[in-house]
């Protein structure tokens, strides 16, 4: 059914890394203040939620927030 093919979208060639911006840029995705976290706080608040109309627009912003990763 899926075909997964590793390779990227458009080919890149680095020249010279950078530790410090990379050690940044994964903090935005999985750190504490990142995407991912975001999304999973908004997503398990939603269970707490007294009021099913809120409960679904937090679903869906921590879904959108998850979509922020890709």
């Amino acid at each position: 059914m899926w075909n997964y093919e590793k390779r990227l979208e458009y080919p890149i060639n680095i020249k010279q890394t950078n530790p410090t911006l990379a050690a940044m840029i994964i903090s935005q995705y999985g750190g504490p203040d990142g995407e991912l976290g975001a999304s999973m706080r908004y997503i398990s608040q939603r269970y707490s939620m007294p009021y099913r109309e809120v409960a679904g627009l937090l679903t869906d912003i921590g879904t959108e927030e998850f979509a922020h990763r890709g």
